[in-house]
C-alpha cells in the first residue's frame, strides 16, 4: 500500500472563492436596489437607498434582497442571533457614506465614486485574505454571514443520521 498524504486545501480555497462571488452578487442586487431608487425618487431616493442599505442586514431574519436570492443570511458573533438593527447599520456604514455624498450633484457624485472604489476594493480585500471571511463591516459590527438553510433543507436535516449517531445539534 502506498502511504500518500494530500494536500487538500485547494477545496477550502475553492469554497472561499465561490463564498466570495456569492457574496459579492448579493451585495451587488443590493446595490442596484439602491441604484433604482436613487435615479427615480432623486434625491430622496438617495436618503431611502441610503435607509434600506442601512437596515438590509436585520430585515427578513438577517437577510437583505440580495442575501435571500443567494441564500445567506447575517448573524451575530456575540450570540448567534440573527442581525439587529444596530449591527446592520454599523455593518454598512462604510458602503452608506459614499452613498450620502451623492446627494451632491455633480461633485457629490464624483467624491461618491472616488470613496467607494477604494472602500469596495479594501472590502473585497479584506474578504478574500481573512481566514474568516469577513470584511471591514463584520470586523465593525461583530458579524458574520452564514448560510440559510431552508425549511425543507432543515426538516432533511433533521430526519438524516450518520453511522454513528444522529446529529442533535440541527434537531434543537
Amino acid at each position: 500500500m502506498y502511504n500518500v498524504i494530500m494536500n487538500r486545501s485547494y477545496l477550502l480555497k475553492r469554497s472561499k472563492k465561490i463564498s466570495l462571488l456569492a457574496r459579492l452578487f448579493a451585495k451587488a442586487i443590493d446595490l442596484f436596489i439602491v441604484l433604482i431608487l436613487s435615479i427615480l425618487l432623486y434625491p430622496v431616493g438617495i436618503l431611502a437607498g441610503v435607509i434600506y442599505l442601512s437596515l438590509s442586514d436585520s430585515l427578513q431574519d438577517g437577510q437583505s434582497v440580495g442575501k435571500k436570492v443567494v441564500g445567506f443570511c447575517v448573524v451575530s458573533l456575540k450570540d448567534g442571533t440573527k442581525c439587529s438593527y444596530k449591527q446592520s447599520i454599523v455593518r454598512n456604514i462604510t458602503l452608506s457614506v459614499p452613498i450620502i455624498v451623492a446627494v451632491i450633484p455633480f461633485w457629490g457624485w464624483v467624491l461618491s465614486i472616488l470613496m467607494a472604489i477604494p472602500i469596495m476594493g479594501f472590502e473585497i480585500y479584506l474578504m478574500s485574505r481573512l481566514d474568516s471571511a469577513h470584511r471591514l463591516g463584520d470586523v465593525m459590527a461583530d458579524t458574520t454571514v452564514v448560510n440559510q438553510l431552508s425549511d425543507k433543507e432543515k426538516a432533511e436535516a433533521r430526519n438524516k443520521s450518520t453511522w454513528f449517531m444522529s446529529n442533535p445539534e440541527i434537531n434543537n
